[in-house]
């Protein structure tokens, strides 16, 4: 008799952080006032659009936020009632069957798109493919389990490859009734036009340096004395998700060592970065991508460097201009086909060291 398979291990979301709450999990929203304000005006008025487009930079609350009014709606299911007009925010009792449902991701009513387990490379997919968006598909087609309203959440768009992005255009073009699609996405700019115009902008700004600490955890965090802590929240720029990874993940000393390796030539500096974005899977690359396309941003936009003793070069806004689409470009290929990630950095590093040379 052949043995049954053994059921696949539930695997983390991909942009899960150890000890950290998921947004499903998460009850209180910082910040983002107005957006909140602006999706519970909507609900009231009974003519709620059915697309939304909650657009902004990563790691600032754009889930927590579109996790926030399905649990909202999902416990009051009439915008008419009294409930609903009484409310001053988009906060549902957490003790309640929908909060509880979600928490655990297993409400009938909500569906959350993300990167899907790829169980042969045993890693999460570089993109949201046009097979996970088609679970829309039996989700869309049968009667709401729980109460009358259906939620769909892809996280992100900007994850979507381009059959998936027209698989979800279908659905949104005649969406069923009372089915909301919240779309969270950090540039609108780069999505398919026939997307954007289907949905309901909602702009979310970065969070300020005390919102993003205590989102983050570090409410002591006092960058008037603590120089470590002035640098890290400016290099997080409003992003909670941002100032954890640079915390939790020696985030300071690696900016260090990329401004010795770009600003001084550091061979032993450049090695080092390279050393940590050996490790794809445990967030070493990206932390030291970011940190490197961080850099080279700031100096296409002009901007002052969080550490004050950093030292750029003077170099024509076009050469950084070229490192930085270099970087960026070059970077989501090392993801996408696991290429080598030390190699990639530190010929990114020795090229952008030799310009400032010149």
């Amino acid at each position: 008799m052949a043995r049954a398979a053994k059921p696949a291990v539930e695997q983390p979301p991909h942009d899960a952080l150890d000890g950290v709450p998921l947004p499903r999990e998460t009850f209180r929203l910082v910040g983002h006032a107005e957006a909140e304000r602006e999706l519970l005006s909507a609900y009231r008025s009974g003519r709620m659009h059915h697309a939304w487009l909650l657009a902004g930079m990563r790691g600032i609350g754009k889930a927590t936020l579109a996790f926030r009014f399905a649990r909202f709606v999902l416990s009051h299911p009439d915008p008419g009632s009294e409930a609903v007009a009484r409310a001053v925010d988009l906060a549902a009792d957490p003790a309640g069957r929908p909060a509880h449902l979600m928490a655990v991701g297993a409400h009938p009513n909500v569906l959350h798109l993300q990167r899907d387990w790829d169980e042969r490379a045993k890693r999460h997919r570089t993109e949201i493919s046009v097979g996970a968006v088609r679970r829309l598909i039996p989700f869309l087609g049968t009667t709401a389990g729980e109460g009358r309203w259906r939620f769909v959440i892809v996280d992100t768009a900007d994850d979507l490859n381009r059959n998936a992005a027209n698989a979800l255009l279908k659905s949104l073009e005649e969406p069923p009734k009372e089915t909301v699609f919240l779309i969270l996405c950090e540039s609108a700019g780069r999505l398919l036009p026939t997307i954007r115009s289907r949905c309901r902008l909602l702009t979310l700004g970065p969070l300020d340096d005390r919102e993003a600490a205590l989102v983050a955890g570090f409410g002591d965090l006092d960058p008037a004395r603590d120089p470590e802590a002035r640098i890290a929240l400016a290099l997080a720029g409003g992003s909670a998700r941002r100032l954890i990874e640079l915390r939790e993940a020696r985030g300071v000393e690696l900016y260090r060592l990329l401004l010795r390796a770009i600003e001084g030539g550091d061979r032993s500096a450049m090695t080092r970065l390279g050393d940590t974005a050996l490790d794809q899977r445990g967030g070493g690359y990206g932390q030291v991508l970011d940190l490197l396309l961080g850099y080279l941003h700031r100096r296409v936009r002009g901007r002052p460097e969080p550490d004050p003793g950093a030292r750029p070069a003077a170099l024509p806004l076009v050469t950084w201009a070229e490192l930085w689409e270099k970087a960026t470009l070059a970077g989501q290929e090392v993801e996408t086909y696991n290429l080598d990630s030390k190699q990639f950095v530190v010929d990114l590093l020795e090229t952008a060291a030799a310009a400032g040379q010149r």
